[in-house]
């Protein structure tokens, strides 16, 4: 396999990718430009601080207490003007949806917990731990199977 990157920032951007047949691999690399926005961070919020997020340092983003949270990779929580919904339409595809109420960055899940009461927890690098719903975690092993 041949690869060439070309950069010339007075050239219009496109991505020809000639293969024999289609496979993982072409889907992976077809799901990453497809999902690439141009947008590589958010803004957040925190006390009187204001600070540009970007997507490789955020845990997951969820809902507490009505207002929509990223939770970093130390652990603090900041503010996020956009609703889960819109976030969801221009964040990259490893962030995943594991409940109703969260999108998780899949490279920074350390791990799944089966918990007591019959469920799965999704516990982050930082510590933070986040119940997967059912329906998406069946989601998330068809995902982990065929990859």
């Amino acid at each position: 396999m041949k690869y060439k990157l070309i950069i010339d920032i007075s050239a219009e951007e496109e991505i020809i990718a000639v293969v024999h047949a289609p496979s993982s691999l072409t889907q992976q690399i077809e799901d990453l430009i497809c999902s690439y926005s141009g947008v590589e961070c958010i803004m957040g919020y925190r006390d009187d601080e204001m600070r540009k997020l970007a997507f490789g340092e955020i845990e997951c983003i969820t809902i507490l207490d009505r207002k929509v949270i990223a939770i970093d990779t130390c652990g603090n929580h900041y503010r996020i003007q956009d609703r889960l919904r819109d976030l969801e339409s221009f964040l990259p595809s490893y962030f995943i949806r594991i409940n109703k109420s969260t999108l998780a960055n899949e490279h920074r899940i350390a791990r799944f917990d089966a918990v007591f009461s019959g469920g799965v927890d999704a516990v982050f690098q930082c510590g933070y731990r986040e119940y997967v719903s059912r329906r998406c975690f069946a989601e998330i092993r068809r995902r982990y199977e065929g990859a």
